[in-house]
């Protein structure tokens, strides 16, 4: 249940303050009722207030650098919490939010230190081990692992913690636990719905709007745009985007405007002035392509801006919030018996819910001495495993198993994509410590998108990690020619490698165990020829399997979306759809 959305505190405060403009903690409140509310400049004024009548106060330092935080200015966010952590060195929030600044300024074992500060003053806080826990991830820093991940699990099962729910689906737990994790997650959060819009009957038009912080040169412009571009040619679809991220001058950002009937510039804006954004554009079926992912505003979804709302494609998983109405799928990610774990009715798509860009194209692949990869051997020696998995991806075990396949074929390196902080130096003292030549794992920073396509190619199979799988990851190398060895799990998140391979047709590549998955990785790395042959019929299923059809997609992604309008329209509850 959510609480009960009470009168906005910010009248009041603002009443209290005419009346006594000198209460500094009056205006500490308000400042954190402002950043609650989304609107970020009206939070720095009233910390700024704050400091002007008690300079140096913690808590209006804090308020402060997260208002700088939340308009993207970092150093100065991370200079005012470094400021407010001082003044107060025993108070864990003012710590976690300087641990938040720090990740953002590239000062990743310094985020490291912060929160491990918070967690030391509040040990049996499982939100701070929660926050510990997804940095120590992130770092490749698997100390205490076990114990922070049995605490934060606990804490969900027994409801005493709604920690993120994105970090949560980098733990060994089930999709109920998911379930469970969401649904305290969308409790937290209490705002009052808009009334219902009227039900547009006879309209023909069905007004699809977006809302995501990815329209650019991200993940999600870079898995969407190919699709709005075909999306667009329904006739009866009217596209709306709202962009929470400012314009990045990105060619994905124009191709997304002129595929957009309109594209509405909502960054930087407060949570009712989005909310309000989306509703005067008369939306009728509003996609949240972020979640729980990072970067979203559930506050916004929270009150009820289009009468139908879609979970969709950055979080892989369940909202459990009671404002989303339909979580958008596949028969595999979410097969029938996953369906009671969550909140949302499925809608199924009959291919993979995940679209890609299919307009872009592979650059030639530059050399592998300029890549630090060895060179191939005639005898088939020099075998480059890979997995461009994010490092908080990276654990333990997907990591065991990839260096038992380097162990049993001699030469081979596996690529990795570099992380912060220390954590390629951390990866490397693992690979030793199960009897790796350290060296033989090669780590490639972060690269222009077309770049990192074109080193791709130079791949010859990517090992894929659980329970957190590759996702766009996993698309960027089929679409270059890389195979993708996974075992699917039990989860969506552990699940959509596995979907990719499915509807490739190329079930060979999905596994049911640690063993297998060994056992395959070694067999064609041993047998340059059967190698070559998987990389050929690879070659030959992205073209005929349907997979990259975005035309396909867009029709089977509109024939849902009219079936969702027209429940809406009868006066009917969301219910499950799709033959799938």
């Amino acid at each position: 249940m959510n609480p009960s959305p009470q009168a906005d505190p910010r009248i009041e405060l603002r009443h209290a303050l005419e009346r006594n403009p000198g209460d500094a903690f009056a205006w500490i409140l308000l400042a954190e009722h402002e950043l609650d509310s989304g609107d970020a400049r009206a939070g720095e004024e009233a910390a700024r207030r704050a400091l002007t009548l008690q300079p140096g106060h913690p808590e209006a330092l804090a308020r402060l650098g997260r208002a700088q935080w939340m308009q993207g200015l970092r150093k100065e966010a991370v200079t005012s919490l470094r400021a407010a952590a001082n003044n107060a060195p025993h108070h864990p929030g003012i710590a976690v939010w300087l641990a938040h600044a720090l990740e953002d300024t590239g000062e990743a074992e310094a985020a490291l230190e912060a929160y491990a500060h918070a967690y030391a003053l509040a040990p049996d806080e499982p939100q701070l081990a929660a926050y510990l826990l997804a940095w120590r991830r992130k770092l490749c820093d698997w100390r205490d692992l076990d114990k922070l991940a049995a605490q934060v699990r606990d804490a969900v099962n027994a409801g005493r913690a709604a920690v993120e729910p994105f970090a949560f689906l980098s733990e060994d737990a089930s999709a109920a636990e998911q379930l469970r994790c969401a649904r305290l997650r969308a409790g937290a959060i209490a705002v009052r719905p808009l009334p219902p819009p009227p039900v547009a009957i006879d309209v023909p038009l069905v007004r699809v709007g977006f809302l995501s912080n990815g329209f650019g040169a991200h993940p999600t412009g870079l898995l969407t745009v190919a699709l709005f571009e075909h999306l667009r040619q329904q006739p009866d679809f009217e596209i709306h985007l709202f962009a929470l991220n400012r314009d990045d001058g990105s060619a994905i950002r124009q191709r997304l405007q002129a595929a957009a009937h309109t594209l509405h510039d909502v960054s930087m804006r407060a949570h009712a002035q989005v909310a309000s954004a989306i509703r005067n554009a008369g939306i009728e079926v509003l996609f949240d392509l972020r979640g729980w992912g990072g970067g979203g505003v559930p506050e916004v979804l929270a009150t009820r801006p289009a009468p139908v709302q879609v979970n969709w494609l950055a979080y892989p998983g369940t909202s459990g919030a009671p404002w989303i109405d339909y979580v958008l799928a596949d028969r595999f990610v979410v097969p029938q018996s996953m369906a009671s774990d969550f909140s949302e009715s499925v809608a199924w798509l009959p291919r993979c819910f995940q679209p890609t860009d299919t307009a872009r194209v592979v650059p030639p692949a530059p050399s592998r001495t300029a890549c630090g990869l060895p060179e191939r051997g005639d005898d088939g020696r020099g075998i480059v495993f890979c997995c461009f998995n994010n490092s908080y991806k990276l654990n333990p075990r997907s990591m065991t198993r990839a260096l038992a396949v380097l162990r049993e074929v001699p030469d081979s390196v596996l690529w990795l994509l570099s992380g912060p902080g220390q954590a390629d130096r951390r990866l490397r003292a693992f690979a030793q410590s199960q009897g790796v030549d350290p060296h033989r794992l090669v780590f490639m920073g972060k690269q222009p998108h077309a770049e990192y396509l074109a080193r791709l190619q130079l791949a010859d199979l990517f090992l894929d990690t659980e329970p957190y799988n590759a996702h766009t990851t996993a698309s960027d190398a089929l679409w270059a020619g890389c195979p993708v060895l996974t075992r699917p799990g039990s989860t969506f998140a552990a699940r959509v490698a596995g979907s990719l391979n499915h509807h490739l047709r190329m079930t060979s590549m999905n596994v049911s165990d640690d063993t297998t998955f060994v056992k395959r990785a070694i067999e064609w790395a041993r047998n340059p020829q059967a190698l070559a042959a998987l990389k050929q019929e690879l070659a030959q299923r992205r073209s005929d399997s349907g997979l990259f059809d975005m035309a396909g997609f867009a029709a089977d992604f509109a024939a849902v979306v009219r079936q969702m309008s027209l429940r809406h329209r009868q006066g009917l509850p969301p219910a499950s759809l799709g033959t799938g």
